[in-house]
């Protein structure tokens, strides 16, 4: 009978006689990891993939019906004595024509900052995320320090990847990039503790995302 250590022996022999182990398939880097989106659907994908993550998406053709949407939003949503802050002066012209009342200043924002609405540079379709930057008027502090984040975007800014949002933004900034760049993918969350999902934990605990038609302006 052999022993444990012949058996051991022998079985090293049969795997050296057998050759050098199969060399592993070489990964094709260039291939995409997801097949591609279709392109004539981008606004559609974002709106789904944006919900899924948690988002409330609302979708408005003309001035009228945004004025109407967020209107009817901060009667549901703003709490009484808060304000909604809008500092971007694009955007509160629009708001203006819209007939949405807004604080254009940042006074006692720390006290009655519940809402505040900014623009973003890019929605990714893919994960729905947005990309904010604090290039705008809106800075650092009115897309991460009010409970509640608006988001005001057209369709023409969805693009199908990350890859090709950091693109937009490279393109717009050049060298020039802002000092910061926020990929925002839904309500800021954590179950770092007991596995408990918690909103809000380090931003705005909901997410809210009005998509203006690009002509919106031209339709009466």
């Amino acid at each position: 009978m052999l022993s444990s250590r012949d058996k051991l022996l022998g079985r090293i022999r049969a795997a050296l006689a057998a050759g050098p182990a199969p060399v592993p398939p070489v990964p094709d880097w260039v291939a995409p990891v997801h097949p591609p989106l279709p392109a004539t659907d981008l606004a559609v994908t974002f709106a789904n993939s944006f919900r899924r993550i948690g988002g409330e998406f609302f979708y408005c053709e003309s001035l009228a019906q945004l004025g109407s949407e967020l209107r009817a939003w901060l009667a549901g949503h703003l709490p009484a004595g808060q304000q909604f802050y809008v500092w971007e002066p694009a955007m509160q012209a629009l708001l203006s024509t819209a007939q949405v009342p807004f604080q254009a200043t940042e006074a006692d924002f720390k006290a009655q900052a519940a809402v505040g609405l900014t623009s973003c540079e890019a929605l990714v379709a893919r994960t729905g995320s947005l990309v904010v930057t604090p290039a705008s008027a809106s800075g650092r502090r009115l897309s991460i320090y009010p409970d509640q984040h608006l988001v005001l975007a057209r369709p023409s800014q969805v693009v199908a990847e990350i890859g090709d949002a950091l693109r937009t933004v490279q393109a717009r900034y050049g060298t020039a990039l802002p000092s910061m760049l926020s990929l925002t993918t839904g309500p800021s969350r954590t179950a770092d503790i007991e596995k408990t999902l918690v909103l809000g934990a380090h931003g705005p605990r909901r997410l809210s995302l009005f998509l203006l038609e690009d002509d919106a302006e031209n339709i009466a």
